[in-house]
């Protein structure tokens, strides 16, 4: 059962950059709760990655407030927010900054005032939950994208956050690339019990993952919902400028054409759909 204490909350959030008169985001009002798998959605420039920057305090709002386990975000409680909510940037190289994979990994523990046990342990533990294992002394610079994601993740991972915000995840990667890392960030829900936010424009990968999503519009939240909620909405997305999931482009079509279909966004629902029809009594 789900709480009803949001373990991040959003209150009237509104931030421009420098001088600008245009605000990069807009009057944000969200709460997330432990345990969830949350998207956000959006086409380039919607707003997606400064708003993470404001859920561990790396941005400060103009106006509204971040509350973590509702605290409003402040000098005072940074640190331990910070240990609450861990950011993986889209690009890696951003954040990986040591000679071995096992020294970047260990970052975060040692600056957190660890015992070398503690973190020796969580290194091993992150690298493995990665699927890293072997290449503690491999440098960084030597990776392939999709292995540098996993040590980043790890990074983040090692500090044992109750909340692991990723920006872009997949971008960049090729497929088996960007299935990886999704295993990873499956298993990081599932097995440890955190709480997942991600940014994306990939339509097709939201369905698989979110719990919930939230559609990102130029700095504003155009809409929330579950992935069959925003889904079935067409004209929606295309007002935001993305299409329908592949799977669901299919089933508008074949409504388009007068079949008594509901439309579907995975897999495993699109095969019962179409089996139903199947099925049916013919007239």
């Amino acid at each position: 059962m789900r709480s009803t204490t949001p373990i991040i909350e959003l209150r009237g959030l509104s931030y421009s950059y420098g001088n600008s008169k245009v605000e990069a985001l807009k009057d944000i009002n969200l709460k997330i709760y432990a345990g969830e798998k949350v998207a956000f959605l959006g086409a380039n420039g919607a707003g997606k990655s400064t708003l993470f920057k404001h859920l561990n305090g790396i941005l400060k709002p103009n106006l509204g407030e971040v509350l973590v386990h509702e605290e409003p975000i402040s000098k005072k409680n940074i640190s331990k927010v910070r240990q609450t909510v861990g950011i993986v940037f889209q690009n890696p190289d951003d954040q990986i900054l040591a000679p071995t994979v096992e020294q970047d990994v260990a970052f975060g523990p040692v600056n957190m005032g660890l015992s070398e046990k503690e973190v020796d342990s969580r290194v091993r533990e992150a690298l493995e939950l990665v699927n890293m294992a072997g290449l503690e002394d491999r440098s960084p610079h030597h990776l392939s994208g999709g292995q540098k994601k996993r040590v980043a993740i790890a990074g983040i991972l090692a500090m044992r956050p109750e909340v692991i915000v990723l920006d872009e995840p997949t971008a960049g990667l090729d497929p088996r690339g960007a299935e990886n890392i999704m295993a990873v960030i499956e298993k990081m829900n599932r097995d440890l019990g955190i709480t997942i936010i991600l940014s994306t424009h990939d339509v097709d990968m939201v369905p698989l993952f979110a719990d919930r999503v939230f559609l990102m519009h130029h700095g504003r939240i155009e809409a929330q919902g579950t992935t069959k909620e925003i889904f079935k909405q067409p004209g929606l997305l295309e007002h935001v400028h993305l299409r329908m999931p592949r799977i669901a482009g299919v089933f508008e079509l074949l409504r388009a054409e007068g079949l008594d279909v509901e439309t579907k966004v995975t897999a495993a629902d699109a095969r019962d759909e179409i089996l139903r029809l199947l099925n049916a009594p013919r007239e």
